[in-house]
């Protein structure tokens, strides 16, 4: 196994590392490991890395440490490409920057208020992350100034240009200051993005790349099951009772199919929600959320929809249909198993998908195990399982009380099944 970098053997100041500390990290990721050398050296950063990867904490770190605490003006900026990644970075970084009293954050975006923005950053914030519509509308009315900024970076740049925001983009780069470090992170390099880079970074920018497989294969635990079209929402719900997980990722190719799976999975009572793109912001908040906080134990989304979903503890991530990309395949199950956890995928595998399954090994360098879907005996026998270490726990408590409530709750529900 390689030797992992910790994070208390690194230049990082104290009170960084006390708060990462707190947030479970002891180990680097990859692209902490090799990003957070070269930007607290002063360095341009190009990272090649896809989201859980651990990206926010290799940028965010040493943007943190640079920052002069005494000046309330902007003097990091970092660029989303959605609302959820931006809210999603700037909660990280409050996490990362709490025992830095003085220390402000500020996510910004479209849909929200500006004039409640503009009222924050009047009262002093040091660090803005945002969509870059929404930091060019502030640009344009000064109300963000651009004169102590030292560091930029682009986060998930490939899908900011696919958004359209490429202008907005090179609008910002354009109005920094003489001297500024710029670290740009994207899962794919097309060309419009060395474009970016060649024309906004300097000549000895760094590049890093985090192969797709340090991401998927080292702690998730593959499998794919062949499966008739037909038959696949039965698998999904089978492969849930067995392995029982509290929080689950089910993905999809089409909106009407995670449509169609979520209505099967409440039926079946379920507390599962669907997320794609013709919901509305606000319908995606309160899915986002439900979630987030347990409410909800299984989304089912599409790849577009789930960008920017950046959930700790999935402990299950289901293809109900295999990726149209490969990329896709990564992205998925590289929500599962992060932070050191084991994570585990199931892919279901209809007719001529295998060849895509064929690909994925190869491209990935990774096996992915062919396995039977557990048969009922097998899953009332895992249920069973889970109702005796429940009442095990219990009676080590002597809580025979709550024992004997238990019991009758499940023999009341035998009686009606």
């Amino acid at each position: 196994m390689e030797q992992q970098v910790k994070y208390s053997d690194t230049e990082i100041n104290a009170y960084i590392l006390k708060a990462v500390r707190e947030m479970g990290f002891e180990y680097m990721t990859p692209i902490q490991e090799q990003a957070i050398p070269v930007l607290l050296e002063g360095k341009d950063v190009i990272g090649q890395a896809q989201t859980g990867t651990g990206k926010t904490a290799a940028f965010s770190i040493p943007m943190i440490q640079k920052i002069d605490i005494s000046c309330k003006k902007p003097q990091g900026i970092i660029l989303c490409p959605t609302r959820e990644l931006a809210m999603q970075a700037a909660e990280e970084i409050r996490k990362i920057t709490k025992y830095m009293h003085g220390l402000k954050v500020l996510p910004v975006y479209g849909g929200q208020d500006i004039s409640k923005q503009i009222r924050a950053l009047s009262q002093g914030v040091q660090i803005i992350v945002g969509t870059p519509g929404r930091v060019m509308d502030h640009l344009r009315r000064h109300t963000i100034k651009t004169a102590n900024v030292q560091m930029i970076v682009l986060d998930e740049a490939d899908e900011m240009l696919n958004m359209g925001f490429r202008e907005d983009m090179e609008t910002i780069l354009s109005q920094m200051p003489e001297e500024h470090q710029m670290a740009l992170f994207s899962a794919t390099m097309p060309e419009a993005i060395l474009q970016i880079t060649h024309e906004y970074q300097s000549e000895d920018a760094e590049y890093i790349r985090v192969t797709p497989k340090e991401i998927t294969v080292s702690a998730i635990k593959q499998a794919y099951y062949k499966i008739a079209r037909q038959d696949k929402k039965e698998a999904i719900c089978r492969l849930l009772d067995y392995y029982q997980p509290v929080r689950g990722l089910i993905f999809c190719n089409t909106k009407k199919m995670v449509d169609e799976m979520a209505e099967f999975l409440k039926e079946r009572g379920y507390q599962a929600e669907g997320l794609h793109g013709d919901l509305s912001q606000y319908q995606r908040d309160t899915v986002m959320n439900s979630f987030r906080n347990g409410r909800c134990n299984f989304l089912i989304a599409t790849d577009v929809a789930a960008r920017g979903i950046d959930v700790s503890g999935v402990d299950a991530v289901f293809n109900y249909d295999v990726p149209e990309d490969i990329e896709y395949y990564v992205h998925r199950i590289g929500r599962t198993g992060r932070a050191g956890r084991t994570g585990r995928s199931f892919t279901l595998v209809s007719g001529r998908e295998i060849y895509k399954i064929r690909d994925i090994e190869r491209i990935c360098h990774t096996t992915i195990q062919e396995r039977r879907l557990p048969a009922p005996k097998d899953i009332l026998s895992a249920k069973a399982k889970k109702v005796f270490a429940a009442a095990t726990e219990i009676y080590t408590e002597k809580d025979l009380e709550r024992l004997r409530g238990m019991i009758e709750r499940e023999a009341a529900k035998k009686e009606t099944d």
